[in-house]
């Protein structure tokens, strides 16, 4: 799964590496992105802006938002056999704009880890999003990650990952029609391209969000 990331990336290099607009006023650096909160992702329906939606899908036909809070992540192998998924996964898909994530390796102690990109440079996870409306027209649009099975680095953290895309089909995630081409966008990243490390139980907390986070874990 993908329960924590972060998007701590200055705004002139979040527009030169997604060519989207950033308003400074409402976008800041997020060093412990966590679920229900409203964070920064790209959609099929505005690829020229960050827009800032609530992770933890709500599906438009859900009777209570709650249903959102187990749908933080949509996994690979089920898009089109859930209806949680299946049209959002057709009609409604976004980037969700990144330069790290956490996931929790499992000994005696769960472990947590940054895994990033060995050049540090951000990265776009494949997303799709929904639009909610409740009885009194109050409008909630949401957001979940694809996950799908670990590549080589990760195997030994954790059995899933988030579905980073090749910078080469993140337009094309956005854009494209075609089940079977969308799907094919959908594998691990590169091992080689990436790295990862431990890190303090500081991430633990979502009120934690500093880039003390970030420091090597010594042990």
């Amino acid at each position: 799964m993908c329960g924590r990331y972060s998007f701590a990336v200055e705004d002139a290099l979040i527009k030169e590496r997604f060519g989207v607009s950033v308003r400074s006023a409402i976008y800041k650096a997020r060093y412990n992105c966590a679920p229900s909160q409203h964070l920064a992702v790209i959609t099929n329906k505005l690829p020229g802006g960050l827009e800032f939606f609530r992770w933890g899908l709500i599906p438009f036909w859900a009777k209570d938002p709650s249903i959102g809070n187990k749908l933080i992540n949509a996994r690979v192998e089920t898009l089109l056999g859930k209806p949680s998924f299946r049209e959002a996964f057709r009609r409604q898909r976004c980037l969700v704009p990144a330069d790290s994530f956490y996931e929790w390796k499992r000994n005696a102690h769960k472990i947590p880890f940054r895994i990033l990109m060995k050049n540090q440079s951000p990265f776009a996870m494949a997303g799709i999003w929904d639009r909610w409306k409740n009885r009194e027209g109050e409008v909630i649009h949401s957001f979940s990650i694809i996950t799908t099975e670990p590549n080589a680095l990760m195997s030994s953290i954790h059995n899933r990952m988030p579905v980073i895309l090749l910078p080469e089909n993140e337009s094309r995630w956005l854009q494209e029609t075609d089940d079977s081409l969308l799907q094919s966008f959908l594998k691990p990243y590169p091992a080689g391209l990436m790295d990862a490390y431990p890190v303090t139980k500081l991430v633990n907390s979502p009120g934690n969000d500093s880039p003390e986070i970030w420091i090597r874990d010594p042990r």
